[in-house]
């Protein structure tokens, strides 16, 4: 792990919301990379240094659905889910459903450098609301469904997003999925409860472990993928 000395951080943008702090910080590390990192309530979310677990949440979908045409985002991050969902030509629409405000104006002013021209993309749609809401009131449906609104069930930031591992939601998520459709889920630590939960509402579940590295320390996220 890089040492205090060798990792350079300030502060690029912060913000209070109702659910509390949210906070954009520029670390230079001690090889020179410029990294910015998001952490909500003080809790580390995501960076911009390791983002394969986020771009695999996107692949790993588009890889087994023939014609994904119409996706739906929950939580837009730093926005590699929704790059890599937009790097594939069948894809027509993305809607990528964000709670946070703040985090989708620095998207859109540029205080997070990729963001304008990801966002400029026609085929993409921000809706600034709570992902359990959104889905329970979706009128369209959609061939991906991938959801990374929090650090996982085990591990949440906010506590209100328990619901979105459990029951009544996954049914949800399949009753707008198409057929064939896939849902995957992002998870900080492996979730048994969250893959039995998913095979129940589904009949099938897939857990995929993946291997990163944050500031030299190894860390192990894991992705849950179900197909109606």
């Amino acid at each position: 792990m890089e040492s205090i000395d060798s990792v350079q951080s300030r502060e690029v943008a912060r913000a209070e919301t109702e659910r509390g702090e949210v906070v954009l910080r520029r670390r230079t590390t001690g090889t020179g990379a410029d990294v910015l990192e998001l952490r909500v309530n003080g809790v580390f979310v995501m960076d911009t240094l390791e983002t394969s677990s986020e771009i695999e949440l996107a692949a790993q979908a588009l890889a087994v659905v023939p014609d994904p045409a119409s996706v739906l985002i929950g939580g837009l991050g730093l926005g590699f889910t929704l790059q890599r969902v937009l790097a594939d030509p069948r894809v027509e629409r993305a809607v990528v459903v964000e709670i946070e405000e703040p985090l989708v104006q620095w998207m859109r002013d540029g205080t997070v450098p990729h963001g304008p021209a990801l966002l400029a993309d026609t085929r993409a749609t921000i809706v600034n609301a709570d992902i359990a809401m959104a889905v329970a009131e979706a009128r369209s449906s959609y061939d991906l469904v991938l959801l990374d609104v929090d650090n996982g069930p085990g591990y949440l930031v906010h506590q209100a997003n328990e619901a979105v591992y459990e029951h009544p939601f996954l049914h949800r998520c399949r009753e707008v999925l198409r057929d064939g459709g896939v849902l995957v889920v992002w998870s900080a630590d492996p979730a048994p409860a969250l893959l039995a939960a998913m095979r129940e509402v589904f009949g099938n579940a897939e857990e995929q472990a993946h291997q990163v590295l944050l500031q030299d320390r190894p860390e192990e996220y894991v992705l849950y993928l179900s197909r109606r």
